[in-house]
């Protein structure tokens, strides 16, 4: 995957990542849960719940453009960074605990991704070499 890509995904997983905690947070500030107009405002009266909504539009016009440049494959699994992200600052802001499987999980993924990449470079550089024609999109 190439480099320029990078600034994107950095900020598609942080505005996952925002989405993530602040739905965290808004649950946690309108407990007890009830199916009535009172928690809906309880709910709405929280700053968490609208950073949630940032987070889910800022993470849908950034995936909505990486997806115009970036190769499929790759892209969609570099758009799942945010469960590493999520774990460890929910280790850090939530006390949650940083399990043996939870660890060897994030680097699974993270491994996955770097290799979806670099087959993603590979393919690329083959592409370019051959001067075969890649396929456009949009």
């Amino acid at each position: 995957m190439r480099r320029a890509y990078l600034p994107g995904f950095l900020l598609l997983m942080a505005f996952d990542t925002l989405s993530q905690l602040s739905f965290k947070l808004a649950g946690a500030h309108a407990l007890p849960v009830a199916a009535n107009l009172a928690w809906v405002a309880r709910l709405l009266d929280g700053p968490w719940i609208y950073g949630a909504l940032v987070g889910y539009l800022g993470a849908f016009f950034t995936w909505m453009s990486l997806l115009r440049h970036a190769p499929l494959g790759p892209a969609f699994a570099a758009s799942h960074l945010e469960v590493v992200s999520v774990m460890l600052l929910s280790v850090w802001l939530f006390h949650e605990p940083l399990t043996i499987p939870r660890v060897v999980g994030a680097c699974a993924i993270v491994a996955g991704i770097v290799c979806l990449g670099l087959a993603e470079a590979r393919v690329t550089e083959v592409d370019v070499l051959d001067e075969r024609p890649l396929p456009r999109t949009g």
